[in-house]
């Protein structure tokens, strides 16, 4: 008997990302990334704060060469690809909109990395007859992990884990004077049918009960601020084109969506963390105690020249 969850998953994920991957092209970065930048610079492009979010993750991860990566929603495959290309991991990503698998497919092979990455359009509940990875990403996902099922992603994730594996889970957390409203509700109805939002307290809380131990927490408010600001600044030069492939209701629903986001997350109301996470083996000690080792090392203007695209 199927899951119900899973086919309102696939239903809201098929609602929001596969509304055009043209559209999406308006505004994004060429390496189409839809999640949180990271702005090392504050004067820092959209382009290169979003190729610094993705050497940022995999050096949280303390990716080496030859490892097993798993990027559960993974999108068009970006993550997956840098990671490739950049440390040498195998990675597989998965994802439920057709439209990010089949592009991400494509890049993939235009890349010279299908022996190394691939994506496939599959529910992460279905994996778990996988060999354990070493490490593990969820960007932008736990804000599309329904009322209830929390608990059950991440002891899904923890499964999927060897013993000392990484887990990095990125996602959009809100404060405790956060409160419903008719904003929300409007979000809710015609942008993110499957939003849920949580407090960092209790996704930690969570993930401590399905025996993860937490390593480091970060806040990237402040850059999801200027990321959401960035994205509808370029919507907004683009209203023509949007308009001809989305319609002027959706272009608007859009522009409103991002600038309203940018706005919570000047104002606190929202929160960007990255939690680091690691299956306990009490035996090891697998991650340093310190965060030297994300930063060394890390050249200033990361891979510039990548900004184009694989």
């Amino acid at each position: 008997m199927s899951d119900p969850t899973q086919a309102f998953d696939r239903e809201a994920i098929h609602h929001h990302y596969d509304l055009s991957n043209e559209f999406y092209q308006l505004f994004l970065d060429p390496w189409m990334l839809y999640t949180c930048a990271y702005y090392r610079d504050p004067e820092d492009t959209l382009e290169q704060a979003q190729l610094d979010k993705l050497e940022l993750v995999c050096r949280k991860l303390r990716l080496h060469a030859g490892e097993r990566l798993l990027d559960i929603g993974c999108g068009w495959g970006s993550l997956a690809i840098w990671a490739a290309k950049h440390h040498g991991v195998r990675v597989l990503g998965v994802t439920l909109a057709e439209e990010q698998a089949r592009f991400a497919h494509d890049w993939i092979r235009r890349a010279g990395l299908a022996d190394h990455c691939r994506v496939e359009c599959r529910d992460y509940r279905d994996l778990a007859a996988l060999d354990p990875f070493d490490k593990v990403a969820a960007i932008g996902l736990i804000e599309h992990i329904g009322p209830g099922l929390a608990g059950g992603f991440f002891e899904g994730v923890h499964e999927l884990l060897r013993p000392e594996g990484l887990f990095l889970n990125h996602g959009i957390s809100r404060n405790h004077t956060w409160q419903r409203t008719p904003q929300w509700d409007f979000l809710i109805e015609n942008v993110f049918p499957n939003a849920k939002l949580r407090h960092l307290s209790r996704l930690t809380e969570q993930m401590e009960q399905q025996r993860f131990e937490i390593l480091d927490v970060e806040n990237l408010r402040p850059h999801y601020a200027r990321t959401c600001r960035h994205w509808a600044e370029r919507l907004r030069l683009q209203e023509t084109r949007a308009i001809a492939l989305v319609g002027e209701r959706t272009y608007r629903t859009w522009l409103l969506y991002l600038t309203a986001s940018s706005i919570s997350f000047e104002q606190s109301s929202l929160n960007l963390h990255q939690v680091l996470v690691q299956r306990v083996e009490p035996a090891r000690v697998l991650v340093p105690t310190t965060r030297e080792g994300t930063y060394a090392s890390w050249p200033r203007r990361a891979a510039r020249a990548q900004a184009a695209g694989a």
